[in-house]
């Protein structure tokens, strides 16, 4: 990379302030940046790095005024930052082109524009694939899936029959879709199994992460709406559907027939009961173990999850038991105290 300040600054569309020659040779995080380096600041609670830093110039909000650095001023840093990664570094991942050899393609599979399929990519029969979506090594599709534009499936997905996957859909490796639902009833003590006949729609602009499992819905479908994201070890089961724009952070679980709306957060190693609904815009905090619907815009955390105001306050009270603990011991002792010198008079 080597690009003038002022040439990053046009590219992203900031107000620079400061010397538009300077030279930038690279890109790196405030703390670990070094002279030639441009870095961002997203955050204000790391202000005081901005005097510490040894980059070369920052990208910052326009909330900042000026600095000891030649800053370029924009709406959002932490994008314009991406941009400039994009710009100075383009990717250098190559992607597999064209169809390999050993691909094996079953029949009635519709295979569109510049579609590229790896090593050992299983097609099973009736099968549509979108333009240029590429496939790679190891990845098994199922009959009458249907995947569209602009899709990237890392090696070894599997995705089972029936699935619908929307545009541009990335699915990191390991990831398994339309598995079946867990789904049993006991018969005089043997579990039967439960035909899992739905399947599974992911919606566009979808990114799933790394070994994440999706079931088929039992009946009808479970739905992944338009640009959610979801993290790696996720467990999303039957019959559930995530709205749009929502965020699914690593290790949550999420019970069957759960409705989650859109713009909600689902933090890390949360999990949720079956047959609830998540209203849009709410947060689940890490680690919540939530056992009842959730109110749009709410904030809930704790195991049962509970507002998080209340849950802080719970906390806060458990932390202080051995305290208090301590306090009913010493009281008893004063009290037997008292009770023997009453006794004696």
């Amino acid at each position: 990379m080597k690009s003038t300040l002022g040439e990053i600054a046009r590219v992203i569309g900031g107000e620079l302030i400061g010397d538009p020659s300077i030279v930038i040779t690279g890109v790196c995080g405030i703390k670990e940046a070094k002279e030639g380096d441009i870095t961002f600041l997203a955050n204000s609670r790391y202000t005081n790095l901005i005097g510490e830093t040894h980059a070369s110039a920052i990208i910052t909000s326009r909330e900042v005024q000026s600095t000891p650095k030649p800053i370029i001023r924009i709406e959002n840093p932490s994008l314009a930052f991406t941009r400039v990664i994009s710009y100075a570094l383009p990717s250098s991942v190559r992607h597999p082109q064209g169809i390999h050899p050993s691909a094996i393609i079953g029949k009635n599979v519709v295979l569109s524009q510049d579609v590229a399929l790896g090593a050992y990519v299983v097609i099973d029969d009736d099968v549509v694939i979108g333009d240029k979506t590429i496939i790679y090594p190891g990845c098994f599709i199922g009959h009458q899936s249907r995947i569209g534009n602009n899709c990237l499936i890392y090696p070894n997905v599997s995705i089972r029959e029936k699935t619908n996957i929307g545009n541009r859909v990335i699915i990191h490796s390991g990831t398994v879709i339309g598995s079946d639902g867990f789904g049993f009833i006991n018969i005089k003590g043997i579990h039967e199994k439960i035909p899992q006949i739905g399947s599974v729609e992911i919606q566009d602009d979808v990114e799933i992460g790394a070994n994440v499992a999706i079931d088929r819905a039992r009946f009808d479908k479970t739905v992944i709406g338009k640009g959610t994201k979801i993290d790696n070890l996720v467990q999303i089961a039957h019959n559930v559907v995530i709205g749009e724009n929502s965020i699914i952070v690593a290790q949550t679980g999420i019970s069957g027939s759960t409705i989650i709306g859109k713009n909600v957060t689902l933090a890390g190693q949360s999990g949720l009961v079956g047959h609830i609904e998540v209203g849009d815009g709410a947060i689940i905090a890490a680690q919540a173990g939530v056992t009842k619907s959730v109110a749009a815009n709410a904030i809930v955390s704790g195991y049962p999850a509970r507002p998080h105001s209340e849950a802080k306050k719970i906390n806060a009270y458990t932390q202080k038991l051995p305290e208090l603990f301590q306090e009913i011991i010493d009281l008893k002792k004063r009290l037997q105290e008292l009770e023997e010198r009453v006794s004696k008079k």
